[in-house]
């Protein structure tokens, strides 16, 4: 029998979701594609869940973590920010840390 242990890591500010394993694929497809409606659309997500995610996580974060330019002739673009790459980052240790972490608590279970 292989038992595994199953939770979700998020980050939470005045009770509003700052960051969370789906926002932080968003936020690396944008920084991969230069754009939201490419990065929405490599998740299968419209523009505007993403756009509202976005916005949600840039007014709930200290310093914004995506910039977006407005579209135009040459269409727009978005940029993930210093912060935001160092805030990526950051969630991404956590993240690993707690599943090492529940990775050796599940020994407990499997020696009873």
């Amino acid at each position: 029998m292989k038992y595994r242990i199953k939770s979700r890591v998020w980050i939470e500010v005045d009770d509003n979701v700052l960051l969370g394993e789906g926002r932080v694929r968003l936020i690396k497809e944008i920084e991969k594609t230069g754009s939201l409606s490419k990065g929405a659309k490599a998740m299968g997500m419209s523009y505007k869940k993403a756009w509202t995610l976005i916005d949600a996580i840039n007014k709930s974060a200290k310093m914004p973590v995506i910039s977006m330019s407005i579209g135009g002739k040459g269409g727009g673009g978005a940029t993930l920010t210093d912060y935001g790459r160092e805030l990526v980052a950051t969630f991404d240790k956590i993240n690993k840390s707690c599943w090492r972490h529940l990775d050796r608590q599940v020994t407990k279970i499997e020696s009873l």
